[in-house]
């Protein structure tokens, strides 16, 4: 019999990440491989002394990266593998990946590092990237799930105060698209394939994610939307991923961002499809 590790974040208080991982367990001993739940503080990452009693593979539910790469060291199959977790994590990393391969995309400025105690407000760059985008923009941080570090911008006050706020922040500069206000489309695709998805709205935020108090129900996908979602997933190189796409003024797709570790509880409960089932089994078949 196989053997697992389904890895989380312990450090982490909502229940959201426990059940994340008991969906991939269960899936897992449905498919006939003994499953291990493991908090990444519970891996005692001694690089001087072996680990013991190795599994076949990790589910990797976190971002820890450090623990990931750490792991594979050790000859481990790490799904999603941890450049792609930091490639997923790293949104201005992933904003590079996607532009490259030609995934349709808001057009989208990379911040220049500026370090906390200094500034660039006097070098006309600011202005530029306003000439550029034009207002209202999104400033997005690297880092951030669930919606959170994405900023709506109206007003060239707020633009100014927010890149003085994140001086010392890896971010982008991002076109907002007002066709796609409030509505969202996510597609988790597992593999080569769409396992599920689901459109997502809110009638009090830009953003369309549940967690910020948005709805969803189930859609059927255009096939531009599939292979939208499919060219970005392979884009960043996921084994398993959340693209979310957004709507541009003649209802094409865009993609908004690529989540590497996309949670499937929402997905789960309006399509009741367990992409958790989806994602073992591509794990075994590609070990096979």
């Amino acid at each position: 019999m196989k053997k697992c590790w389904i890895i989380y974040n312990g450090s982490l208080v909502s229940e959201k990440f426990r059940d994340q991982a008991d969906l991939v367990a269960g899936a897992a001993e449905r498919a006939g491989v003994d499953a291990r739940i493991l908090k990444n503080y519970e891996v005692l990452m001694d690089v001087t002394q072996p680990l013991d009693d190795l599994p076949d593979f990790v589910v990797f539910l976190d971002k820890d990266i450090v623990l990931a790469t750490y792991l594979k060291s050790l000859g481990i199959p790490v799904y999603n593998d941890p450049e792609v977790i930091e490639r997923c994590d790293n949104k201005t990393k992933q904003a590079v990946a996607l532009a490259r391969d030609g995934i349709p995309m808001p057009r989208t400025i990379l911040a220049p590092k500026v370090y906390p105690k200094f500034t660039i407000s006097d070098s006309g760059f600011y202005e530029r990237v306003l000439g550029e985008l034009g207002l209202p923009m999104i400033i997005k941080e690297a880092r951030g799930s669930f919606g959170m570090n994405v900023y709506l911008i109206e007003t060239e006050k707020a633009f100014y105060e927010k890149v003085e706020e994140l001086r010392g922040t890896d971010y982008l500069f991002q076109e907002f698209i007002a066709s796609s206000r409030g509505r969202d489309i996510r597609v988790n695709v597992v593999g080569d394939r769409v396992a599920a998805a689901m459109a997502r709205s809110s009638e009090t935020d830009f953003r369309a994610n549940i967690t910020n108090g948005g709805t969803a129900a189930v859609v059927e996908l255009t096939a531009e939307q599939e292979s939208v979602a499919l060219r970005a997933a392979r884009s960043v190189g996921a084994d398993f991923a959340g693209v979310d796409l957004l709507y541009d003024p003649d209802g094409q797709p865009l993609v908004c961002e690529v989540n590497g570790a996309a949670h499937i509880r929402n997905l789960y409960n309006v399509t009741g499809i367990n992409v958790a089932d989806d994602m073992i089994a591509w794990i075994l078949e590609e070990l096979s």
